[in-house]
């Protein structure tokens, strides 16, 4: 399958609790993961991930599913285009 680069942005309620959950997933799709960026938002005790990722439809898809399993947490993701090889 052809390999796209993807912006993935997750939105964490609830941060302190839901994180080391939320760390396990992004763990186990760590080899996809080109780079990743984290806001702390401490008034609402929340937090913002942004992801870019190199991975095919069904990599991406399966990223999001495992993340949404998470009480709390809102996912969106677009795919940019093909992957240079």
């Amino acid at each position: 399958m052809q390999k796209d680069i993807c912006v993935v942005g997750i939105l964490v309620d609830g941060r302190a609790d839901r994180a080391p959950e939320v760390q396990q997933v992004l763990t186990r799709h760590g080899s996809r993961i080109l780079s990743r960026s984290g806001i702390p938002d401490p008034s609402r005790k929340r937090g913002i991930i942004t992801l870019t990722m190199e991975a095919d439809e069904s990599e991406r898809k399966t990223l999001e599913e495992d993340l949404q399993q998470i009480e709390g947490v809102v996912v969106k993701s677009v795919a940019l285009g093909p992957a240079l090889m």
